[in-house]
């Protein structure tokens, strides 16, 4: 059965592009006779808010797509990312970080740059080597930390690994290109890149359908998949709304707001017609 989902972040008022997001998926499942899910990312409690979970909810019941099943909200399983990474503290795949953005740009001036990855500069390991005792004495002082995957053992571990998309074919995953990613904090017991793949693998998701833009992140998923032994979706990283001028739809644009639509007077309808534009709607 085809199981698809869409996962909005409750930190502003859902665009058109979320909408064309949502109505891909919701399509792709109900045309598959299969299942469409609604997760809520509220991760980041510093930016979330309960009025746009709500406000989600409220637009997209306006636009006539319906879910199955309760709606997750991610901080409700945090015991579940927990669980993730102790197992990879466990093989010995995860590090603690004490740098500072500060330090980061310090160091990477001091050996004259850095190799860069779909994030910018990667991190260049500056903690990666420290030893357990000196470790656990910064954690004691209280020293504030990021848990980072160190990419070179989890590579060497995982092997080679590939991904099917269905709007390019089978790709060779490299998510070596993003360095030695971060998994969780001190105060943060996840990342979007863990949260997400924990929570496809708990909901049975078999297709991923996102935007183009978070093309590169499957790589990285691609390889906590096999480092927790999790199953692979397929994935459809679909088009991207924008302006006239090459601008990707954002939540600041509060004109394309499906809220300030429907205020403005628009009817469901016309969003829908406006959706299937492949002008990308901005008119």
């Amino acid at each position: 059965m085809t199981v698809t989902r869409f996962a909005p972040s409750p930190t502003g008022l859902l665009h058109l592009g979320h909408a064309y997001s949502a109505r891909f998926a919701w399509q792709a499942a109900r045309q598959a006779g299969g299942r469409f899910l609604l997760r809520i990312e509220d991760i980041d409690r510093g930016r979330c808010r309960p009025e746009f979970e709500a406000a989600i909810v409220e637009d997209l019941v306006w636009l006539g797509l319906d879910w199955d099943g309760p709606v997750r909200r991610q901080s409700d399983h945090f015991t579940d990312y927990r669980a993730a990474l102790d197992r990879l503290i466990a093989e010995e795949l995860i590090y603690p970080c004490f740098c500072t953005r500060k330090d980061i740009r310090r160091e990477i001036e001091a050996i004259g740059g850095a190799p860069h990855g779909p994030d910018g500069a990667l991190y260049p390991g500056t903690c990666r080597g420290l030893g357990a005792a000196e470790r656990a004495e910064r954690m004691e002082a209280g020293r504030a930390y990021a848990l980072r995957l160190d990419m070179a053992r989890a590579v060497a571990r995982a092997g080679d690994l590939a991904w099917h998309d269905r709007g390019q074919g089978d790709i060779a995953a490299e998510p070596a290109r993003f360095g030695d990613v971060v998994l969780a904090r001190k105060d943060t017991p996840t990342s979007y890149h863990l949260a997400v793949t924990v929570d496809d693998a708990d909901q049975g998701v078999t297709l991923v359908t996102r935007g183009a833009d978070l093309f590169p992140s499957t790589h990285v998923h691609r390889l906590l998949q096999a480092l927790l032994g999790l199953p692979t979706p397929d994935y459809h990283h679909h088009r991207l709304l924008g302006h006239d001028d090459g601008r990707r739809f954002a939540k600041r644009d509060q004109s394309l707001t499906l809220r300030g639509l429907r205020e403005a007077g628009h009817a469901p309808a016309e969003i829908l017609a406006r959706l299937d534009d492949p002008s990308g709607g901005d008119r």
